[in-house]
């Protein structure tokens, strides 16, 4: 069974087109990640930084456009948290940047087979042709 050109054309812009779309969304996600690393980055300098302050400090945390103060149980509790939900945030992203990969290698397999065959059947035109024009009678 040969598929005609227009078909193996249709089917080679349609792995194009997802290539694409997954190479932009494998660059959003890596971007989205090394974004919430750094974030928590910043959360665990500041939690290092509240640790290493005397307990009798008072606390204050931003609100808006002003300062409230916060106790520091409730500051450690809640930096925590942030911490935790960007971690998780981060290996979720981490293993979609994974699938990505996974998906980009998946497509560019598809793009060498869909090449090997397009060059498969070009060559076996050009031997019929040779066949043809080898076996037509001399006049």
């Amino acid at each position: 069974m040969s598929l005609s050109d227009e078909t193996l054309r249709k089917i080679l812009v349609q792995i194009q087109q997802t290539a694409i779309q997954s190479q932009r969304a494998h660059g959003l996600t890596k971007q989205q990640a090394s974004a919430k690393e750094r974030e928590r980055r910043i959360l665990q300098l500041t939690i290092e930084e509240i640790s290493a302050i005397k307990e009798d400090v008072n606390l204050y945390k931003g609100v808006g456009k002003m300062f409230m103060m916060v106790p520091r149980k409730d500051m450690e509790t809640q930096l925590k948290a942030q911490e935790k939900e960007l971690s998780d945030d981060i290996s979720s992203l981490n293993k979609k940047v994974f699938h990505n990969k996974l998906v980009l290698g998946i497509e560019a397999q598809a793009k060498c087979f869909q090449s090997k065959y397009l060059e498969k059947q070009f060559n076996e035109a050009q031997a019929q042709l040779r066949d043809i024009f080898h076996h037509q009678p001399k006049q």
